[in-house]
């Protein structure tokens, strides 16, 4: 179905691969506001609309973000939500992912472990309500948990929410029904699993799982009645028409959630030398994204303090949420930070 969806969405227009032709950026320039009443109106943007959105130049990125606001502002307000990242079981991975520090292939210096112990990870999640996230994220490296993995992730998250007033939401890489549903009975309100990229692209970013393996995990998650978290990676050499791709699979499976990263060029792993993003062109990513998918949550999630720099606030003005403190294994900046930039920028947190 999303195959299907992509390839129709291709032939609106037979626009060439990462192109649009120079009339028709140029007609679209003045027109951002004309592209927020159609997601508003819930009228999908052509390829070529979208594909504008990403190539504009860089001076129309405050128009861009002044129409995109109408669109976050309609269904989020002014609020932020805030979300809070444990890495619970650190490196050993075997899978192959090129831009993770964890996997098999990476030579990064990171600390690992295997799964904390349920009084840990309550102290993380202690930590994630003193900080005001609404949502607890509990991460797991590796392909997919062992039972016994498994069953300490359930203890760990009926324990966080009998103490603790939050979201509790998991990552811990491919799973199928049944394991979805177990851990819905225990309290879990949401499973993330990024789509990463589009599935063009796949093959050049891992080789150990296909896009298949990922989109089956979020489809198995929404058979078992939770809502889903499932984003993207942006920096990895992919192609403007492989960010539209990977925002029109999201659109089709429905996803409630859409945290958007910007990789961070970790030295040891096969994309250490990448530095192909700058603040504008992250932005015109998180513009796009709320364009496309108007009412989900989007998330301006790991690399904002890298890639989008002092323009961060402006992020704000097209995603609803962040993380707040850490990343798997890099550093986020301080929470007061975050605090005051919401502040500063005219934005409320939302309550837990």
């Amino acid at each position: 179905m999303v195959n299907a969806a992509l390839s129709s969405f291709r032939n609106q227009h037979q626009v060439t691969t990462g192109q649009t032709t120079q009339q028709t950026t140029e007609q679209l320039i003045s027109n951002w506001q004309q592209l927020a009443d159609k997601s508003l109106a819930d009228q999908p943007l052509t390829r070529s609309e979208a594909l504008a959105v990403l190539q504009a130049p860089d001076i129309e990125i405050l128009n861009q973000i002044a129409a995109v606001y109408r669109v976050r502002h309609h269904y989020w307000g002014n609020r932020v939500r805030l979300h809070f990242l444990l890495n619970a079981q650190s490196g050993l991975c075997p899978e192959d992912c090129h831009y993770c520090s964890q996997s098999k292939i990476s030579s990064a210096e990171i600390e690992q472990y295997p799964l904390m112990a349920t009084e840990k990870i309550v102290a993380s999640a202690d930590r994630a309500y003193q900080m005001k996230a609404g949502t607890f994220c509990m991460a797991l490296s590796g392909r997919s948990p062992s039972p016994k993995v498994f069953e300490g992730v359930l203890e760990a998250v009926r324990t966080v929410k009998e103490q603790y007033p939050m979201r509790v939401c998991t990552t811990l890489g491919l799973l199928n029904e049944d394991q979805a549903r177990q851990l819905k009975a225990a309290g879990v309100d949401r499973i993330n699993h990024n789509l990463n990229t589009a599935e063009a692209h796949h093959n050049d970013i891992c080789t150990t799982h296909t896009f298949q393996d990922r989109l089956s995990t979020v489809q198995a998650v929404q058979a078992a009645g939770l809502t889903t978290c499932s984003g993207g990676i942006f920096g990895m050499g992919e192609s403007d028409d492989d960010i539209v791709d990977l925002a029109m699979s999201l659109k089709e499976l429905n996803v409630t959630s859409v945290p958007l990263n910007f990789l961070i060029p970790i030295p040891g792993t096969p994309f250490a030398d990448r530095t192909e993003l700058t603040p504008q062109r992250c932005l015109r990513i998180l513009c796009l994204f709320r364009l496309l998918l108007p009412a989900q949550e989007i998330r301006i999630a790991g690399g904002r303090e890298v890639h989008l720099r002092s323009l961060q606030p402006l992020g704000l003005y097209a995603a609803n949420s962040i993380f707040i403190g850490d990343y798997l294994t890099t550093p986020g900046q301080s929470a007061q930070q975050d605090f005051d930039m919401i502040r500063d920028a005219g934005f409320v947190i939302e309550a837990a």
